[in-house]
């Protein structure tokens, strides 16, 4: 099961411990005692004083009693503290104010899927892909419910849209144990199959390197290579160690030019290996300035706008699917929430959007330089 949160906080969950430089004060902000409260309250969590982070929260809520970002964090809390029942009726008091909040539907879920109530957590996270078709979270979580009640069919697509959405769900899925019950069905094991080519891509080319980056087991990873072979996915070659050959597999090299290549170097880092020459870098800059002060600005429609730079294969898109494949999802996935959330969602994101387009520039400019040279 794919949990937005562990037991151990981790930073991806938990928001950070720093705070801005700069700190509004109560005299320009008048939810400034409730925004202190709650940034306390998450420094407890990353702690994991859970208890204590429980009733910071509280103070809060006394003072915005409907503030959904600390009702989520109360609710985090409980949780982790397995008080089941309180996490619920938080959820129910988002669910309250918002009807349509997809995370509260699928921490609902989670919550009855933690007391074995399979039925009732599917029933609230078929809310949470209602509410947001392209939350790959809920989708997974959608296809471990199913696999539990023995739906296998709609299991497997589940899972598939889940993948669709987010290519690492395939990965997770292989050593879940909620999906015992699909593991045997053909669709499942296209599923290994799109896992084993990943690995090839990111340079792991031997059985043994498969079966260790993977986690599946050889007989099932040794399957896999033989099905991508026969389709014509995959090339097989042969290198010496010692005194014998052993099998060495890559992609073709039309799905390699699709896909991109990744080899390993040094010390196992692996490095990128562009299928086509760098080019256009120049435009790509100039299309992250504009979309930066269009987020700055919160303005939906233009973001939107310049995101189709980077979407669309007939201006930016092929580019960005070669050199920043994970980043293209991202923004292909942010531009379709914008659509249906509009500013809201721009505001709560607005940090992470610009965070990756200064990552993207930083990765341009050194490359910009290197032409240069």
């Amino acid at each position: 099961m794919k949990k937005p949160f562990q037991k151990k906080s981790n930073e991806n969950e938990i928001e950070s411990k720093k705070t801005d430089p700069v700190e509004e004060t109560s005299l320009v902000d008048p939810d400034y005692n409730r925004k202190k409260l709650f940034k306390k309250g998450v420094n407890l969590m990353a702690d994991e004083k859970l208890e204590e982070a429980a009733l910071i929260f509280e103070q809060a809520l006394r003072i915005d009693p409907n503030s959904i970002e600390t009702l989520m964090k109360l609710g985090y809390a409980r949780f982790h503290l397995e008080d089941y029942n309180d996490a619920l009726k938080i959820y129910d008091k988002i669910l309250d104010i918002d009807v349509t909040n997809p995370e509260a539907w699928n921490l609902k879920a989670l919550v009855h899927y933690e007391q074995k109530n399979y039925s009732k957590a599917l029933d609230a996270v078929e809310k949470a892909v209602e509410s947001d078709p392209t939350y790959g979270m809920a989708w997974y979580n959608k296809a471990c419910f199913l696999s539990l009640v023995n739906q296998v069919p709609e299991s497997l697509e589940a899972l598939k849209r889940s993948i669709e959405i987010d290519v690492k769900n395939a990965r997770k899925s292989i050593r879940d144990k909620d999906f015992a019950n699909v593991r045997i069905e053909e669709g499942f094991k296209r599923i290994v199959e799109v896992v084993v080519l990943e690995s090839i891509r990111q340079g792991y080319h031997t059985l043994g390197a498969i079966v260790w980056t993977t986690f599946l087991d050889k007989a099932d990873a040794d399957d896999a290579l033989r099905k991508l072979l026969e389709k014509g996915l995959i090339v097989q070659n042969e290198k010496r160690d010692g005194l014998s050959k052993i099998p060495i597999y890559d992609l073709t090299a039309d799905v390699a030019e699709r896909m991109g290549k990744e080899r390993k170097g040094l010390f196992g880092i692996t490095k990128k290996q562009l299928p086509k020459p760098v080019k256009n870098l120049k435009e790509l800059s100039q299309a992250i300035q504009s979309v930066r002060e269009s987020i700055e600005e919160e303005d939906v429609e233009k973001t939107m706008e310049i995101f189709e730079e980077f979407i669309d294969p007939t201006k930016s898109g092929e580019q960005m699917i070669e050199q920043f494949f994970e980043e293209h999802r991202e923004i292909r996935l942010w531009k379709i929430r914008l659509k249906d959330r509009g500013v809201d969602y721009l505001i709560e994101n607005k940090g992470r959007m610009l965070n990756l387009f200064d990552n993207i520039e930083v990765t341009i400019t050194k490359k910009l330089r290197n032409e240069i040279s």
